[in-house]
Formats: C-alpha cells, sequence, structure tokens
C-alpha cells in the first residue's frame, strides 16, 4: 500500500496524525506547508491525503484539486467548523470533513470508511510476531493460525490500529458492545484477559489504571 500524505503546518498535530497512523498501520508522509505538499504530489502517488486546509503558501482547497485530478481521496483535518467550511470542502470534492480536535481512534475510523469506500482498504496488521488481516478475517502468531472469538477479532484490530495510543474503556466498550449507556467494564476486562492468553501477550497489552487499555509500540530494532 502507498503511503498517506499529511499536509498539516502546526507540527505537533501532524506528529499526532502520523502517529495515529502509523500505529494502526499505515505509512505516512509529512508536509508542513502548501509548497511542499504540492511537490510531494507531483512527485509520488498517495493511498489518501489528510489535509489542512489553512496552510501556508498554497491551501488545503487549492492541493485538494490537486489530488481530485489524480483520484486520490482526501480527508480534511482542520479548524474551520462552520457548516459553510464543511459544506465547501465537501463540494470541492472532499471524501470526509473531521474538525479539531478529533479523536485518534476517530480518525483511523473515518480513513478506514473512505479507503473502503474507494477500494483502497487492505492493510495487514503487524506486531509482536501477530499477524491480523481485516480482509480475510485471519489472525496468525509467528505463522501459525488463531482462532478469535468475533469480539475478540475487533478488539484486536481496534488495539493494533491504534498501537502507542491509550483507548478508553468506555470508547471500546461502545465499539464492541454498541451500548454505552449500558457500561461495565467486566465484559471488556474478560476479553481482554483471553487476548492475552490466547496471544501470549503479558506485557503488551497494558492496563492503564482507570482509564483504558494500550497495545504497546514495538521497540526499534
Amino acid at each position: 500500500m502507498r503511503p498517506i500524505l499529511i499536509a498539516e503546518d502546526e507540527r505537533p498535530i501532524a506528529d499526532l496524525i502520523e502517529l495515529t497512523l502509523t500505529g494502526a498501520g499505515y505509512a505516512c508522509e509529512q508536509a508542513n506547508d502548501g509548497g511542499t505538499a504540492a511537490d510531494l504530489i507531483a512527485e509520488h502517488d498517495y493511498e489518501l491525503a489528510v489535509l489542512d486546509i489553512m496552510l501556508p503558501g498554497i491551501d488545503g482547497y487549492e492541493l485538494l484539486r490537486y489530488l481530485r485530478s489524480t483520484g486520490t481521496p482526501v480527508i480534511f483535518v482542520t479548524a474551520r467548523t462552520t457548516l459553510q467550511d464543511r459544506v465547501r470542502g465537501l463540494n470541492l470534492g472532499a471524501d470526509d470533513y473531521l474538525t479539531k480536535p478529533f479523536e485518534p481512534l476517530e480518525l483511523v475510523a473515518r480513513v478506514e470508511s473512505v479507503l473502503r469506500r474507494t477500494g483502497r482498504a487492505n492493510v495487514v496488521l503487524r506486531a509482536f510476531g501477530v499477524e491480523l488481516d481485516p480482509a480475510a478475517h485471519t489472525v496468525t502468531r509467528d505463522g501459525q493460525p488463531l482462532h478469535l472469538a468475533p469480539r475478540e477479532f475487533e478488539l484486536l484490530e481496534l488495539l493494533m490500529r491504534n498501537r502507542g495510543l491509550t483507548l478508553y474503556r468506555e470508547v471500546l466498550y461502545e465499539r464492541l458492545w454498541g451500548d454505552d449507556e449500558a457500561f461495565d467494564t467486566r465484559p471488556l476486562d474478560l476479553c481482554i484477559a483471553r487476548l492475552r492468553r490466547k496471544l501470549g501477550w503479558k506485557e503488551e497489552i497494558h492496563t492503564v489504571f482507570r482509564v483504558g487499555y494500550r497495545l504497546e509500540q514495538e521497540d526499534a530494532p
């Protein structure tokens, strides 16, 4: 899969987007101004672009026009929150529009949704010897197939797509059970315990006390 382009002039936000998407299994390239982004678009093909609107030099709307000509999907991530801004961005051809501040889990969900709609979702997730293929719905550990229950598979996919990020218990419960009003930590905690046992991950899934869970990053070789 080709990398995702991140065009964002605020470096901490660009780094957060990159950390979020690389943790979800995507390669990324950053540009911190519109001119650099335009040069990268001219030189490379991208699977998707995440654009701010208010960029130095060439703004996000102009970059969107360049990208539409290449067929590259675009998600705006911007501080411009008015209805007029959202309508303009979508009418110009953006595939989605997310306002700041945003939740990392929501960004990943929107990227996946756009890639599915455009037929580009094809990422095999890897961590600590485990491979998860969302399209084939398979999991292997050191090349050996593992059987996971549907909720275990979905929970593992969420953790692997957001590696290095703490996911709140309430968010995980709502994604897996669909009713945050009936929130109960016990089913989620049991699901985590079964995953740890089946994967042999004692320390890899970290419990953040009274907050949630995080799949740790692997140390660089």
